[in-house]
């Protein structure tokens, strides 16, 4: 079907309105952004916005699921190039760093929105948490993989450098920050791993 008639045009229409909002969420916030510039700067009715959105927080919700289905396709595509599982790491880190110094990088998507909605029991809030659970949960197996032990601890210091990163990455020197970001992985790496029990001697 063509996008000018029926499923078409609703496609357009609700990508159109997302792609809107993604962009002046992500570059403004989230609070300061009215639904009635969405629609205008979409080109779209409101009618159309609340067909396809309940409203203003279904369309956040809608923001950070997109955000959120990213970056999980940047780690996928790593995992898929083969790598050794320390330089899946070292890749996933790369990935992190290429986002830091792309053009109108404004930090986190979701520490921005969890600063905006600090209240734990929020749906924004909690896609938040969801995210960041996930992303964690992939760190710690990635470095577990790669040797590091504990784990657990890796994992939180990769989050933990990532989150100084993004955070560090619009205020200061990107390329500095990523190299220190890149840097800090790889110490990671080591001394993770040479903190890794080795096994006992044969014979």
């Amino acid at each position: 079907m063509s996008a000018g008639t029926g499923t078409g045009s609703t496609s357009e229409a609700r990508s159109r309105l997302l792609g809107t909002a993604t962009r002046i969420f992500y570059a403004e916030g989230i609070h300061s952004v009215g639904v009635d510039r969405i629609i205008a700067e979409a080109q779209v009715t409101r009618a159309t916005l609340y067909r396809h959105f309940k409203g203003k927080e279904d369309l956040i919700l809608a923001y950070l699921q997109q955000a959120d289905q990213g970056i999980r396709g940047q780690v996928a595509a790593v995992l898929d190039q083969d790598l050794t599982a320390a330089d899946t790491v070292r890749a996933v880190g790369r990935s992190i760093a290429d986002g830091i110094q792309s053009p109108g990088f404004r930090g986190c998507a979701f520490l921005n929105a969890a600063a905006e909605y600090p209240d734990p029991a929020h749906p924004v809030h909690r896609a938040v948490l969801t995210h960041r659970q996930w992303f964690l949960d992939t760190a710690t197996e990635l470095l577990g993989q790669a040797g590091c032990a504990p784990a657990e601890t890796a994992g939180r210091h990769f989050v933990m450098l990532r989150d100084g990163a993004m955070a560090a990455g619009c205020l200061f020197d990107p390329t500095l920050i990523s190299e220190t970001f890149l840097n800090g992985v790889e110490d990671l790496l080591r001394t993770g791993a040479a903190a890794s029990p080795r096994p006992a001697p044969r014979g």
